[in-house]
């Protein structure tokens, strides 16, 4: 496979070894590296350490709302807790762990040695790790050095007029709004790398439709970055104003408009869910194919549907606002938006099921999660039909249905893939393999808890549970549901646990993986696990979408679709 001859180039597969020295030594080389592969280990192992804070901040709010009457925490601490736990899962765990899968693998698919800028790249990371330390610090400082510790508790929203000096004082949502200010510009940072990395440094006969569909999609998802991000980081900058200098953009009593920043705030919001999602769908378009023995059904669709998707996106934004008292014409206006967008989503169903159809499937546990996926998404998708819907979403506007669905897409599509890609991925990385018995314990027990919480979350929605709510009667009917929902949390709990155990036990123990443990197609696979720091000795040269397949298959006609 190493054969200077091969048309892929000169490939080193001795795997990248840690410099010898001491442990001060050893630390101080992850703190100061610009190489792109540590980096997105960096990324990956930040945004673990807050999806077990986010999860635990989760499990707090459902045992306060597992049975009626509750007082596992008082009034104050719940509502910081459902603000901290949106706000961590979203910029602390979703963005940062699926940017850095783009960084440790992007370079290596388009057979480059590193992101074109590779200094911002470790900058990138550096102040998304300072705004996620930031925001905690506000339970230390939300009232000042001298002050009692107080974190934010207006919702990982922050609607007006919840934000304003009357209402919050402290320094708890300037904590809130810096943190995500300066997270803001780190993610903003990554997203101009991944393009340019993308655009100018793909290695020789890689053309732009021969391009890895993850690639494609971590480019999309860049590109759409850069459009939503920017607003959200206005927003903050206007809220900040109205709290110190006198200025009155949310104020309504001097002039201001509290939709204002709900504008602002949805048109970064809903990009934000493509934003999570697109990255995987990207993950899943790398797996099915692998595991189901198939190159992808309808590879320019795919494009073009990412592309649609994108475009479709930053117009839907105000069917978060269909009660606030928007005209009619502008209600029909995000409810049509809002369905087209499911044309481009269901290009991508139509075609994931297709590659599956009549496939040699192998259920490893990659696959195992990727299935799920696409049923869960699917759900998830008729659910947001249902909200794009005016007259629907006046019924169940902030109603648990809503973060039932909304959870349906964060946990049940993007946590999914991101399990999935870890599995799939952690071989090249560590060079071993993870336990497949322990992952298929892991599946099954998510699996299990999810369905648990999210399918039964529905039912209190329907009957008109809020959301943000602190306790509520017995006589509202909401309690066995609720209490349904916080058992199956405790399943994902266990399941989280087993999965952050099997990838301790894996790297001391796991079975060596080689270069090529799935037998895949994409160039990453063509290089050592771990990678050498330079990734590939000679530039890569290729002629199709799966050059490592062409590579050990130079002779098979059945797998040309180019």
């Amino acid at each position: 496979m190493a054969d200077a001859s091969l048309p892929i180039g000169s490939l080193d597969l001795t795997p990248d070894r840690a410099a010898e020295g001491t442990f001060r030594e050893w630390l101080h080389g992850w703190v100061i590296t610009v190489d792109h592969k540590r980096l997105g280990i960096l990324y990956v192992l930040y945004s673990l350490f807050f999806l077990i804070v986010g999860g635990t901040e989760a499990m707090i709010i459902r045992l306060q709302l597992a049975q009626p009457n509750s007082h596992f925490v008082s009034p104050e601490v719940y509502n910081r807790m459902f603000t901290m736990h949106g706000t961590t899962m979203v910029f602390l765990v979703g963005m940062p762990i699926l940017f850095g899968f783009a960084n440790y693998l992007v370079p290596l698919m388009i057979g480059a040695r590193d992101m074109a800028f590779p200094r911002l790249n470790a900058l990138s990371f550096w102040l998304t790790a300072f705004g996620g330390i930031m925001l905690y610090y506000s339970f230390i400082g939300g009232f000042g050095l001298y002050g009692q510790g107080s974190a934010p508790d207006v919702g990982w929203f922050a609607y007006a007029p919840l934000t304003t000096r009357t209402y919050s004082q402290g320094h708890a949502v300037d904590f809130w709004a810096l943190s995500l200010f300066v997270t803001g510009w780190g993610t903003l940072g990554t997203a101009i790398n991944i393009v340019a990395t993308t655009i100018s440094m793909r290695c020789k006969g890689m053309t732009m439709m021969r391009l890895p569909l993850f690639c494609w999609l971590m480019l999309c998802v860049s590109a759409l970055t850069l459009i939503a991000i920017t607003p959200l980081t206005a927003a903050q900058v206007m809220l900040e104003l109205d709290r110190y200098l006198g200025a009155h953009f949310f104020d309504a009593q001097a002039g201001g408009s509290a939709l204002i920043w709900a504008h602002f705030f949805w048109i970064f919001g809903h990009p934000e869910v493509y934003i999570l999602v697109l990255p995987a769908f990207a993950i899943a378009n790398e797996i099915i194919p692998v595991f189901s023995r198939k190159a992808m059904f309808g590879y320019p669709a795919m494009v073009a549907a990412s592309v649609g998707i994108v475009f479709i996106s930053v117009g839907v934004w105000a069917h978060h606002m269909f009660t606030v008292g928007m005209t009619s014409a502008a209600n029909a206006f995000f409810t049509l938006s809002t369905m087209i967008i499911a044309v481009p989503t269901g290009i991508k169903i139509f075609n994931w099921l297709a590659t599956m159809w009549g496939g040699k499937l192998r259920f490893a546990t990659p696959m195992l999660f990727c299935t799920a996926f696409v049923f869960q998404f699917l759900i998830s998708g008729l659910t947001g039909i249902m909200l794009s819907a005016s007259p629907w979403d006046w019924q169940l506007h902030n109603s648990y249905f809503v973060v039932a669905h909304f959870h349906y897409v964060l946990v049940g599509s993007i946590v999914f893939n991101i399990f999935a890609a870890l599995y799939y991925w952690y071989p090249k990385v560590s060079g071993r393999m993870m336990d497949e018995k322990l992952g298929k314990l892991h599946f099954w027990l998510f699996l299990i808890g999810f369905h648990l919480t999210f399918d039964f979350m529905h039912v209190p929605g329907i009957l008109g549970m809020p959301r943000w709510i602190y306790t509520y009667e017995p006589s509202r009917g909401w309690g066995t549901w609720n209490l349904i929902v916080s058992i199956g949390g405790i399943f994902q709990a266990i399941a989280v646990a087993i999965f952050l155990y099997n990838m301790v036990y894996s790297a001391l123990h796991g079975e060596e993986a080689g270069p090529d443990p799935w037998d895949a197609w994409t160039l990453e696979w063509a290089t050592a696990s771990p990678p050498p720091e330079y990734n590939f000795a000679v530039e890569p040269v290729v002629s199709s979408r799966r050059p490592l397949w062409d590579l050990k298959h130079p002779d098979d006609p059945d797998w040309k679709y180019e």
